[in-house]
């Protein structure tokens, strides 16, 4: 049986999602880090994930923390609706 660990490094919801106009691209790593770009700015945050079914929870390098879901294959991540790219 996987543990908690393994679970969150390979997940179905690794890859690359973004916003409908392009601007916002977030990467799920199957490391359980997460890398978003916004605009041209590379890397604009950066950080640890964890999933529990459908959750994702969001730890950032800076100290914030944020949270989401995933329903239907489109990822609702703070006010923000991404699709799988």
């Amino acid at each position: 049986m996987k543990n908690a660990k393994d679970a969150v490094h390979d997940h179905r919801y690794a890859g690359m999602w973004v916003t409908a106009d392009g601007f916002i691209r977030h990467e799920l790593l199957e490391t359980g880090r997460y890398d978003e770009a916004r605009g041209k700015n590379r890397s604009a945050y950066q950080g640890r994930y964890e999933m529990v079914g459908n959750y994702i929870q969001y730890w950032d390098d800076s100290g914030f923390t944020a949270d989401g879901y995933f329903q239907d294959d489109v990822l609702y991540h703070a006010g923000m609706v991404l699709f799988r790219q």
